[in-house]
Parts: structure tokens; C-alpha cells; sequence
């Protein structure tokens, strides 16, 4: 069934202080792109696919979803060769329809769409008044710069190596080395959960009082982020455990836990520390160039409006596979103006080493976290000398210092460039 003629409509006609718009990339085999165009539209909002009593002009037009926009790739305008398309789709939602919140959000835009081929979710434009339900990061960038004293530079942050397997004594002793080092938060691996031979309590209570001693030597606050994730009740409760005890900072991965659970930390009054949320499962939603949900929304404006701090995500220097511009793109929707939600420290990480540190400076800017954990923990001269090496390459980045004259000079940094190298030598240390 072809969709009616208005569920069409140009965009100025639009009041976009009341709907949502979602734009879409489709491809595949279409006889007619505006009947696809239109067929989106529909599920997301009123329709079925044949007409209903009830479905009057009057709920249509407070209800029904619009497509304002649909563009052909390359834009043909006589015949096209076969019967494939690629298109982009730009349709407004309203409002109404989803109340301020995130599941029913993606069940309107990218809910039983997302059986309809070839389709992938690039973006979303959401309107002040549904931001303005959300928390937004409690801290963000300024507020952790505080607490730390740090107001410039770039932050680094230790994942603890091995991943799992450490009691909390063995955990508190890497922390409290790491943190001699320079290292600004140490975190947990994601695979880390509230277990037996570990509880959050138990590993939140040692960790903390190593920071504690870290801090009468050096002078330098360290954070440290506890995996809390679980199902939604237990989450909250491991969060407030570690609260209990001290705590400074949570960790969740938002993805597997939701994005309901991730609000709902962020909303809670006794939860006044920074979160960081986890990437896992993001390539389940992004990896696909023709499916799913850009990673710029998972991992930077929805994470971002829902309460995160830290967005941890891959870099194209690491292991994990990403482009340079689309690991940009979070890096800016993280940062970037939104309203008055305050902007999320994106944090790079997945197989970082000290020297690529300036390529990432010199990349995304200061106000990047930049993450290491086997560079850290593997480093020939022990764990401290790993967090020295990565503070000296940041400082180096800071000052516009060739890495490998700051080298020369630091003993832990040349170490860990001598056995890994430095990313864009030739192009950037001269």
C-alpha cells in the first residue's frame, strides 16, 4: 500500500521545536523510493499497512510521523539503471508521540524499521524541549577538570591488566603505583563485574585508600571508575555501594545495560560523581556501513544527554577498527554545543601506547582522555614508569615537544618508544 500524500511535506512547514528527525541511509532494490520513504513514516507513528477506522485526518495530523526530505545518490533526474537506490531520508516524528525518553525514542526511529533491509540510522535531530528533560553529564569536562586541578592539558586514564582475576589487594597495589605514575583515573576493564572474588565494595574500599596515599605523596587526585554493570536494580545498588565506601567515579557499559539505567544514575540526587559509560556492543549497533545506529548517536549524543562524563571509544591509531573522521565526529558531538547540556570528555582507547599520544593531541585537541592499560601495565620499567611515559608524552604534546627529545630526556617515555615507536615520526616529530 502506497502511503497518502500527506505524510509528505516540505520541511519549512515543520515546526521543529516539536518533532524529532531522524535521517536515515537506505539502499536496495526500490521500485519507488518515496513509497519506502513514506512506508518508514507510517510505522514510526500511526499507520499499519491498510487503513483504519479510527485513523482520522485530526489524529494524522497531532500524530501522524512526516517525511520532509528524501534524496536519491547520485541524484537522477532520468532514468536510472536498475532497479537499486541509495537514498537518504529525513523524517519528523512528533514529539507527542514518545515522551522524553530514550527506549521509546528508538523504538519510533529505529524500532520495526530496522527489519526493512539496507537501512541505518545517521542521525537525529532533537528539539530543546525533550533535551531539556535529560540530565546531561553531572560534571563534564569543566567540573572534572576541578576536582582534578588540571584546567589544560589532556587527562590519561589505566585500564587494570590482567582483565579480570585480581582480588582487591592486587587491584589497590596497581592502582596505588599507577597513580604515583601521573595517571589522572584508573578504571576498571569492562569485563570486571561485581563477582565473588571482587565485589565493588571491596574493590572500591582498597582502591580508594590507595588513592588517598597516592595523594599525600604526590598532591594529585586520582579517580577511579568501579564497573557497575548490571540489571537495572542491581546496578543502582552496586552504585550505591560504592558510594559507601568512597567512591569517586562509575563506570557502565550503557549499551548492554541500557540507557534507562544510565538516566537513571545520572537522575539519582545521591549519585554526585562523573560516570563513564563503556562501548561495548556498540559494533552490534555501528559496525555496519548499511545498518543499525551511527556510532556518533551511541556513543556521543545520546550517551551524552542521558548523563555520561566519559565516553570511552576506539581511536584509528589503536586496535579497534575505526575511521579518523568518524572517531571526530563523537569526539565533536560530545563537545560540541547542545542546548545547555554540558559537554562529555571522549576518551580514546583500545591498544593506546605513549607514543601515539601526540598524533591524538594533535588530532581532537586538549580536551580528550586519552586511555592506556597493557602499555601501562607492560611497560619494561614496571606500572609506575608506564603512567610516567604517558604523562610525559602528553606533556610533550602540550609544549609542542618533538616525543623523541622528550624522550631523551625521560628515561620511562624513551623506554616505551623504544619498544613500540611513535606514530607519524616522519610527519610530526621532524
Amino acid at each position: 500500500m502506497r502511503p497518502s500524500a500527506d505524510m509528505y511535506a516540505l520541511p519549512e512547514s515543520i515546526d521543529r521545536r516539536h518533532v524529532i528527525t531522524a535521517r536515515y541511509l537506505a539502499s536496495g532494490d526500490m521500485h519507488d523510493y518515496l513509497e519506502f520513504a513514506g512506508r518508514l513514516a507510517v510505522e514510526g507513528s500511526t499507520g499499519s499497512w491498510i487503513p483504519l477506522p479510527l485513523e482520522t485526518p485530526e489524529l494524522l495530523r497531532l500524530h501522524g510521523a512526516k517525511v520532509i526530505g528524501v534524496f536519491e545518490v547520485p541524484d537522477y533526474e532520468h532514468q536510472r539503471s536498475g532497479k537499486k537506490a541509495n537514498i537518504i531520508v529525513d523524517v519528523a516524528y512528533p514529539d507527542v508521540n514518545l515522551g522524553t525518553q530514550i527506549p521509546m525514542l528508538l523504538n519510533t526511529v529505529i524500532g520495526v524499521v530496522s527489519n526493512f533491509g539496507d537501512l541505518k540510522l545517521v542521525e537525529l535531530e532533537l528539539p530543546e524541549r525533550f533535551v531539556a528533560e535529560f540530565p546531561g553529564p553531572r560534571q563534564g569536562i569543566q567540573g572534572m577538570r576541578r576536582f582534578l586541578g588540571v584546567p589544560i592539558r589532556p587527562l590519561c586514564c589505566n585500564v587494570m591488566k590482567p582483565c579480570v582475576g585480581m582480588d582487591p589487594r592486587q587491584t589497590a597495589q596497581l592502582f596505588y603505583e599507577v597513580a604515583l605514575g601521573g595517571i589522572d583515573i584508573v578504571k576498571d576493564d569492562e569485563k570486571l563485574a561485581n563477582v565473588s572474588y571482587s565485589t565493588v565494595a571491596a574493590r572500591v574500599a582498597a582502591c580508594m585508600a590507595a588513592e588517598r596515599r597516592a595523594y599525600e605523596e604526590t598532591g594529585e587526585h586520582t579517580y577511579y571508575a568501579v564497573n557497575i554493570t548490571d540489571d537495572p536494580l542491581r546496578a543502582m545498588d552496586n552504585a550505591k555501594a560504592a558510594l559507601e565506601v568512597g567512591g569517586n567515579m562509575l563506570m557502565l557499559s550503557h549499551l548492554t545495560a541500557g540507557f534507562g539505567v544510565l538516566r537513571s544514575l545520572a537522575e539519582a540526587p545521591e549519585i554526585r560523581v562523573p560516570i563513564m559509560v563503556h562501548p561495548d556492543f556498540a559494533g552490534g549497533f555501528s559496525r555496519s556501513e548499511r545498518l543499525g545506529m551511527s556510532s556518533h548517536l551511541s556513543l556521543g549524543k545520546l550517551a551524552r544527554i542521558s548523563g555520561a562524563d566519559i565516553s570511552d571509544l576506539p581511536t584509528s591509531h589503536g586496535t579497534v577498527p575505526i575511521t579518523q573522521e568518524k572517531c571526530t565526529k563523537i569526539c565533536m558531538t560530545l563537545r560540541s554545543p547542545l542546548y545547555g547540556i554540558r559537554s562529555a570528555w571522549p576518551m580514546l582507547g583500545g591498544g593506546l601506547h605513549p607514543g601515539m599520544i601526540k598524533a591524538v593531541v594533535d588530532d581532537l585537541g586538549f580536551d580528550v582522555i586519552v586511555g592506556g592499560g597493557g602499555a601501562v601495565h607492560a611497560h619494561p620499567l614496571g606500572p609506575k614508569a608506564g603512567a610516567k611515559a604517558f604523562r610525559q608524552a602528553i606533556d610533550a604534546a602540550v609544549h609542542h615537544r618533538s616525543l623523541r627529545d622528550a624522550g631523551r630526556e625521560h628515561p620511562e617515555l624513551g623506554a616505551a618508544t623504544a619498544i613500540w615507536g611513535i606514530t607519524r615520526e616522519n610527519a610530526l616529530e621532524g
